[in-house]
C-alpha cells in the first residue's frame, strides 16, 4: 500500500500547507523546488509532478481540466476552488486524502478536493 506524494502548483504554493501536511507524515513539494522553477507554466508543473510520481493539487480549473485530456498518463490532479477554501480546510482535506488514497487510485484521475471535506 503505497501513499501518494502531492506537488502544490504555482497556484496553491503557500509555504504554511506544505509544511502542515509534512508535519503530518505526507510527502509534499511545491513550486518552485530544484526540479520546477517558479515561473513553469501549467503543462511543465503537470509534467513535472507526473515524472516525479506526483498528483498535483492546483485552483487553476479550467487549463487543468484541459491538460488532463492531453497527458491522460498524469500521477493524478486534485482541483479546488480558490475561493471557497480556508488554510486549515485545506490541510484538513488534504490530509484526509493523502491518508486514505493510495498512488493506484490516482494514475490518471481528476477529482474534486471536495470529497475530501468534512
Amino acid at each position: 500500500m503505497s501513499k501518494p506524494k502531492l506537488h502544490l502548483d504555482a497556484d496553491t504554493s503557500i509555504k504554511a500547507l506544505q509544511q502542515a501536511l509534512i508535519s503530518r507524515g505526507h510527502d509534499v513539494t511545491r513550486t518552485p523546488t530544484d526540479w520546477m522553477p517558479l515561473d513553469a507554466n501549467d503543462q511543465t508543473q503537470l509534467l513535472g509532478a507526473t515524472n516525479q510520481g506526483r498528483c498535483i493539487f492546483t485552483f487553476n480549473i479550467r487549463d487543468f481540466l484541459v491538460l488532463a485530456e492531453r497527458y491522460s498518463e498524469h500521477c493524478g490532479i486534485i482541483l479546488a476552488a480558490q475561493n471557497s477554501w480556508t488554510l486549515s480546510e485545506l490541510i484538513f482535506a488534504l490530509d484526509r486524502l493523502l491518508s486514505e488514497t493510495e498512488v493506484a487510485d490516482w494514475i490518471g484521475q481528476i477529482r474534486w478536493l471536495n470529497q475530501w471535506r468534512n
